[in-house]
């Protein structure tokens, strides 16, 4: 039987090259792959997109109000494996679309995508994974003092803040997202010492 997967971390640690890497693995060696992400995530428009340039079209953009099975309806044929990228923005019922797409079709779905916000906070597709998905990996990156970063930062203007929207993409705005560790996390964003 098909997992559903859920590879999470902070930003810069490699998760849309991981994507693009996997998926292009698939394909070489003759496989079909579907790529996904939420349409939310405007910054690459209907690509996937790294920080260091590498990008790929998307297959389906999810909308918010999307039911994931009906997306796919005539896409199963030959499939072998679906990736999504910014798992994080999906809602809690497409990641359970997602978990019965690997149940029933037994098509392996692999999703990347931050686990907390910057506040600290899960996000609801984020939650939704670490709660059915049958392997979790965290793609490690490092905070600027050299420990493992498992956090997430919002700088606006070059500061630290805590209020806002869940959801400003980056790039699109004066905003700017940093890995942390936890230590600079309490030390930097919430000014604990």
């Amino acid at each position: 039987m098909a997992k559903l997967h859920f590879k999470y971390a902070t930003m810069n640690a490699g998760k849309s090259i991981d994507l693009m890497r996997t998926a292009y693995n698939y394909e070489e060696n003759g496989f079909k792959v579907l790529v996904m992400k939420p349409k939310i995530d405007t910054k690459a428009g209907d690509f996937i997109s790294s920080r260091i340039g590498m990008e790929r079209k998307v297959d389906i953009l999810i909308d918010k109000e999307d039911n994931i099975l009906s997306l796919l309806k005539r896409k199963f044929n030959d499939l072998y494996c679906i990736f999504v990228d910014e798992a994080q923005f999906l809602k809690e019922n497409q990641v359970n679309d997602l978990y019965k797409v690997s149940k029933f079709y037994d098509i392996p779905v692999i999703c990347y995508g931050l686990r907390v916000n910057f506040k600290g906070k899960s996000f609801e597709g984020s939650l939704r994974l670490l709660e059915i998905a049958d392997v979790l990996e965290e793609l490690p990156t490092i905070c600027n003092c050299g420990s493992i970063a498992r956090m997430v930062g919002r700088k606006i203007n070059g500061k630290f803040v805590l209020e806002g929207d869940e959801v400003i993409i980056d790039g699109t705005t004066n905003v700017k997202y940093v890995p942390l560790c936890g230590k600079c996390y309490l030390e930097k964003v919430l000014k604990i010492k």
